[in-house]
């Protein structure tokens, strides 16, 4: 099997590595802070090589399925041959709201809707409120993250760690003002490229991180009910890793209050268990290793394998019966 993908993040390509594909990623993609793949963030995976749009559509190999992020990257990839897989990382408002958009969000489904059926496309959701955000597809394919990657969880450090890229941009969907308020004079390090944010870095690569996950004491996500997730690829590679996690009341969050970390309704509820797991090394132990097994349990690669394996599996009837449609006209 030979798979062609636009990077849209390192950490969501290396999954990918879990099919046992051939792969083919294409970089230099524009609206990136790199032009090329990030090895700060992850490796690529065995196998993989890297090389351009333009080399990709001069190259004029055929491909098991070509997996693209938006659509933008569907029009882009039009002219290379194979079934068209599109997956939806953001949720429509979201993206309406980080582009200052005005169009009509009904016209846009619309479109996307039509512009799949034309090419024989399949679209896929990371999450339930992804897919329903865009209205195009029912279907999920969630991240995945493998407890056996990471290291021994130690919790030496008391301090907390939040692992993401551009917050000032994002503002808004990190629902960072909630974040601030609650963290406050508190001991927390912001790992990702954010080059505005005094202390803040990426890590150094990917076994880094994982020395960086292993030596604090909790992670946190905060989040817009709107416009994003209560949980991300960050939140379930925390857990993989043993941290308890620290989110906001959200109606998708996936931790249990009290088991793998702590639910806070205000900024100041976040707060006082913020202070209680820096105090207690032994609780924040106790809730990572509740993480780690819940991870494991609902979010291994396995069941990305499996799932992500029947969404191709259908991009390639569709892509099928486009063909048959174009030949018998």
């Amino acid at each position: 099997m030979k798979l062609l993908a636009l990077n849209c993040h390192e950490a969501w390509v290396h999954q990918l590595g879990v099919l046992g594909a051939e792969l083919d990623v294409v970089v230099g993609l524009p609206g990136r802070y790199t032009r090329d793949w990030d090895a700060r963030m992850r490796p690529l995976p065995e196998g993989a090589r890297t090389l351009t749009l333009d080399e990709a559509l001069r190259a004029s190999e055929s491909y098991d399925c070509v997996i693209n992020h938006n659509i933008t990257d569907l029009l882009d990839t039009r002219g290379i041959a194979g079934p068209k897989l599109l997956v939806l990382h953001e949720t429509l408002e979201g993206r309406m709201e980080q582009q200052e958009a005005e169009f009509d969000a009904r016209e846009m489904r619309a479109m996307l809707n039509t512009y799949l059926a034309s090419v024989g496309g399949h679209a896929i959701a990371i999450s339930r409120m992804k897919a329903k955000s865009w209205g195009v597809t029912h279907t999920v394919v969630q991240n995945s993250a493998d407890p056996d990657a990471y290291l021994e969880p130690v919790g030496d450090l008391a301090c907390g760690i939040r692992v993401a890229n551009h917050v000032t941009s994002k503002r808004v969907f990190l629902a960072w003002d909630f974040h601030a308020e609650a963290f406050e004079g508190l001991p927390l390090r912001l790992v990702g490229h954010n080059p505005d944010r005094e202390g803040a870095a990426p890590a150094e690569d990917w076994g880094h991180l994982k020395r960086m996950l292993a030596s604090h004491r909790f992670m946190v996500h905060t989040a817009d009910k709107r416009l994003e997730d209560g949980y991300n690829m960050a939140v379930l590679e925390g857990m993989a890793a043993g941290l308890p996690i620290l989110v906001n009341e959200h109606p998708t969050n996936i931790v249990q209050h009290g088991v793998t970390g702590f639910v806070a309704t205000t900024p100041a509820d976040m707060r006082r268990h913020a202070e209680q797991l820096l105090k207690d090394p032994e609780l924040a132990r106790r809730m990572g290793d509740a993480a780690r097994a819940w991870v494991a349990r609902h979010f291994g690669p396995d069941r990305f394998r499996v799932e992500f394996g029947r969404a191709m599996q259908e991009a390639r009837k569709k892509y099928g019966r486009a063909q048959g449609r174009r030949v018998g006209r």
